[in-house]
């Protein structure tokens, strides 16, 4: 993708997937989450939005380091799970970041055991990495993404205390928000979760094709 000081490894992977041009809304916001920035999404395409996600986090981490998860993922069942999983996969397969994914039906002894020998990426439902950070005794110091896809939907399915006392438990870390419309519950939610925020919209290159 044509994306400014972009990841050679990562380019390279997206490249693999015959994707070369970043849609506008991932081109416009690209710098401002490399930055670290607090960042809403607004992307209509379910697709471009795990790729952004996905691309998002690993040009932030880049490699392997130490133990504790250092970008948490927050989807919202298994089967979104399982497909962010391999979005993750298929785009950090040039680098060594560890990838791991939870839901409510994984052994979560074995999740445990797992997450113990050191990942770098956390993907899980809300209920299921709720439990984990309140049980777990993660070091949320090395945390530095929060990441929560389609989070219009997870709030509309009344999701939000459990978002809350996540976004409590970690602290302060970039936090990235991307849903596929903007909603009065979404504002409210970045309003207390982040102190500033950058939002970035497919409707705004929409309308100035348009004019």
């Amino acid at each position: 993708m044509n994306l400014k000081k972009i990841n050679s490894h990562l380019q390279q992977a997206l490249i693999d997937q015959g994707k070369t041009e970043a849609p506008n809304v991932i081109a416009e916001a690209f710098g401002t989450i490399k930055s670290g920035n607090d960042v809403v999404l607004i992307i209509e395409d379910e697709e471009e939005r795990e790729t952004t996600i996905a691309l998002s986090v690993i040009q932030r981490l880049e490699k392997a380091f130490m133990l504790s998860p250092r970008a948490l993922v927050v989807v919202e069942d298994k089967p979104q799970a399982l497909k962010m999983e391999q979005v993750f996969k298929d785009l950090a397969k040039y680098t060594n970041l560890r990838i791991f994914m939870t839901h409510d039906k994984t052994d979560l002894d074995e999740d445990k055991n797992q997450i113990s020998l050191g990942i770098d990426v956390l993907i899980g439902t809300p209920d299921r990495l709720s439990f984990m950070f309140g049980n777990a005794g993660f070091d949320v110091n090395q945390l530095k993404m929060w990441v929560v896809n389609n989070t219009d939907d997870l709030l509309k399915k009344r999701q939000d205390a459990k978002l809350y006392r996540l976004s409590e438990s970690i602290g302060k870390t970039q936090r990235l928000y991307v849903s596929s419309q903007e909603t009065e519950r979404l504002e409210v939610f970045v309003d207390k979760t982040m102190l500033d925020s950058y939002w970035f919209s497919d409707d705004e290159f929409e309308d100035r094709i348009d004019e």
